[in-house]
């Protein structure tokens, strides 16, 4: 039996449980819509550092932050759209703007919460389009699944891209085995193509992987140090997969984006709606114990 509860902390939080509460999802609508924590049989799967969490001043490094209308950076911040140049932050606008709740609803097998963004003056001033996004978080027993309309509002196309960054908490990083479908990925470290054999040297400072030609739109990591299989399953507007992590914190990060960095410049593989039309596209992260 699931539930949701709205409990009243330094933001108002939304917990999705199931009956016996090892099973949990956190989701924080004014803080970028983000989900905070997710409990698989009482572990916790997303890693959240708690401190930058609570400063509204600084990015949130944790959870599953949303991205939107861009993915990465773009150089110097920038891109042109009609002959007029605009300034858009790293990942975008909609990890930072407060969204509302448009529905939640509990069955005997799941939970779900929908929120909402709408374009407004803040949003216009850097992305001239009107939009409204729609997302539905849906927690069941092992798994999340987040199903996501984009609609544009504005009377001319609407060029962007979307995506996710969830931090995935893990204590050794050398106990991950990677199954991303690819052979090759950007290294944006190197600013080079490097081939891809199933592995990182996690003794790096800093891995920043985007793997850009898929053959499949299934990834696979299993943390032998926590006896954990995570299954990430997308839709295939979902062109891109980011592995991303630093030296020393005891994270990993394995994004989906429907379009590599700077893609609002160089177009490729941007999504463009147009006008009155809406666009639905889902991502599904699978919990398994393996012992």
């Amino acid at each position: 039996m699931f539930a949701i509860v709205l409990e009243s902390r330094q933001y108002q939080t939304y917990v999705l449980s199931d009956a016996t509460g090892q099973t949990q999802l956190e989701v924080v609508p004014e803080r970028g819509g983000i989900a905070t924590r997710w409990r698989v049989n009482g572990a916790e799967i997303f890693y959240l550092d708690a401190e930058r969490f609570k400063d509204p001043n600084l990015s949130v490094r944790g959870g599953n932050p949303i991205l939107f209308p861009i993915c990465g950076n773009l150089p110097d911040n920038t891109y042109t759209h009609n002959g007029q140049t605009y300034t858009l932050k790293q990942h975008g606008f909609a990890r930072e703007q407060p969204w509302t709740v448009i529905d939640q609803q509990v069955t005997e097998d799941s939970a779900s919460l929908t929120i909402g963004l709408t374009s407004n003056a803040q949003t216009l001033a850097v992305y001239p389009f009107e939009f409204e996004l729609a997302f539905t978080y849906i927690l069941d027993s092992h798994s999340l699944t987040l199903e996501q309309r984009y609609t544009n509002r504005s009377n001319e196309p609407m060029p962007f891209s979307a995506g996710f960054h969830p931090y995935f908490a893990v204590q050794d990083k050398t106990k991950l085995r990677l199954q991303i479908p690819s052979n090759q990925y950007d290294d944006n470290v190197t600013k080079s193509v490097q081939a891809y054999a199933g592995q990182f040297d996690f003794n790096l400072d800093e891995i920043d992987a985007a793997f850009t030609e898929l053959s499949s739109q299934v990834a696979n990591v299993l943390d032998e140090g926590r006896s954990q299989r995570l299954t990430l399953t997308f839709s295939p507007e979902f062109s891109t997969l980011v592995f991303w992590t630093v030296k020393g914190k005891d994270f990993y990060c394995l994004e989906p984006w429907t379009a590599p960095r700077n893609a609002m410049n160089t177009g490729k593989h941007l999504l463009q709606i147009e006008p009155g039309q809406t666009v639905a596209i889902a991502m599904k992260l699978l919990i398994e114990q393996t012992a």
